[in-house]
């Protein structure tokens, strides 16, 4: 078997069925790779439903109808085939298309996952548009949407560009049209809807000195060094896709002179843009990042399926409707990375953490402690600890970490499945971004243990680099 021939079979199996029911998670990832299968099984005229959850666990496996339709399980089920094995589902009746870690039971379900095949940096997402691509190939239109889940689920972090398949999928969309690919730009987030000052100064990675969290340098440094103008002639702000390659150029040589002075290395500070053509200017909808943070917003305020009405096209109410979810969303993360700086953490020898109680969505948790990891100790990966509103017995942890760490050694996914296993929990993710769910009578200690295991593997990677 191959990675092809997976995907040629999960097509066939796909165009063969009579009814559809997708069944995908609720981040950009999710969002993008439901929306890609509607569309692909849509157009073999075949009816469909479609389901989101949180999480594929026992609770949520009631979504799952008690019928003979193929269920498309995308973005989740590899790692929980023991619940479809216990739900008592058909092998027939199962198609996994996944990038998670697969969990082997006595069920042979049908699974498309390039993990299998040593494909780390290709999501979802673009695994589902790889099957919808070989199910027609009129499907390349959804690339763009391959894109999006993608970078969302941070597949270009590490490389600041996709790679693998994934660079592939980015070609089919230049080719079809609706993908632009900006190289050697400035690695930062909101090229398209930021004024340029804030842009520079809400990057992190790399960490400038003097920059990154300092509005009144970044401001300097653009007007007063670059002499580039903040503002365009009628008074609205600039952002850094207005710039001109010489301004573009001027700006980052700039920056590179900080991290020089300061002994940092540069390589980060460029990265490949992935820019929509048909998308109007100044929205969330221009380029990938940005985009896959308002199909976030929709799928963390439980509107997963508005995200999925954008990414089918919708430009009016659902459009509207995901643009207020997106200011909320900014709003609460602003007000809870303020909290987590305000109220402080404890600091462990490899770890910091804080339990937020109640005070949060477990639903954002994650991206706050993303956001405040770039004002904390950034050699310590931070971990935020909450209830769960709709479950007062469970714990969520959510863990980020950045790639300087990821480098020497550090793999939050790992971890966080070591250290819950032990006491019946659950974890799952990314080694810069995981998440594990575990008992509340459980969770004193846990951050002492998760900061063991990263003890372990600091050590393993020094040893191994001996």
């Amino acid at each position: 078997m191959s990675f092809e021939s997976d995907i040629k079979e999960a097509a066939e199996i796909i165009k063969d069925a009579e009814s559809v029911t997708i069944i995908s998670h609720i981040d950009a990832d999710g969002i993008t790779s439901e929306a890609i299968m509607r569309q692909a099984v849509s157009r073999c005229a075949i009816s469909l439903k479609s389901v989101f959850v949180r999480q594929l666990e026992p609770l949520t496996m009631k979504n799952v109808p008690d019928d003979d339709s193929l269920k498309i399980f995308i973005d989740l089920g590899a790692g929980q085939q023991n619940l479809l094995d216990e739900k008592k589902i058909p092998e027939k009746d199962v198609l996994i298309i996944d990038h998670h870690v697969s969990q082997d039971t006595g069920t042979p379900y049908m699974q498309v996952n390039g993990l299998k095949y040593g494909y780390e940096k290709l999501s979802a997402a673009g695994t589902g548009y790889l099957v919808a691509k070989e199910t027609d190939d009129y499907n390349t239109d959804l690339a763009k949407l391959a894109v999006i889940g993608n970078v969302g689920d941070m597949m270009a972090r590490e490389n600041r560009a996709l790679t693998g398949p994934a660079r592939d999928i980015v070609e089919d969309g230049v080719k079809y049209g609706n993908i632009e690919v900006i190289k050697d730009d400035l690695n930062c987030y909101g090229i398209s809807t930021r004024p340029l000052h804030l842009c520079l100064s809400y990057s992190d990675d790399p960490y400038i000195p003097g920059i990154t969290n300092n509005q009144y340098n970044a401001r300097k440094l653009i007007e007063c060094d670059a002499g580039i103008s903040l503002k365009k002639v009628n008074g609205k702000w600039r952002v850094w896709e207005d710039l001109s390659p010489e301004e573009k150029r001027s700006i980052i040589g700039r920056l590179a002179l900080r991290l020089h002075d300061a002994g940092e290395p540069t390589e980060r500070l460029k990265a490949e843009h992935y820019i929509f053509p048909d998308e109007i200017q100044y929205t969330p909808l221009r380029n990938a990042s940005e985009y896959a943070t308002m199909l976030n917003a929709c799928g963390r305020w439980v509107k997963p399926k508005t995200g999925s009405l954008v990414c089918c096209g919708d430009r009016g109410e659902a459009y509207r409707e995901a643009g207020d979810m997106l200011r909320h969303h900014r709003s609460v993360i602003r007000e809870m990375m303020e909290y987590i700086l305000d109220t402080g953490v404890t600091e462990l020898s490899n770890l910091q953490y804080l339990h937020v109680g109640d005070r949060f969505p477990d639903t954002i948790v994650g991206i706050g402690a993303g956001m405040a990891l770039s004002k904390l100790n950034w050699r310590l990966p931070i971990m935020i600890m909450c209830y769960l509103p709709d479950d007062p017995e469970l714990v969520k942890i959510s863990m980020r970490t950045n790639e300087r760490m990821i480098a020497a050694g550090i793999d939050l996914q790992a971890a966080l499945i070591e250290a819950s296993e032990k006491i019946g929990g659950a974890g799952g993710g990314h080694k810069i971004a995981a998440g594990a769910y575990i008992s509340r009578s459980a969770e004193e200690g846990f951050a002492e243990s998760v900061n063991r295991i990263l003890k372990e593997q600091l050590s393993e990677a020094r040893q191994d680099n001996c």
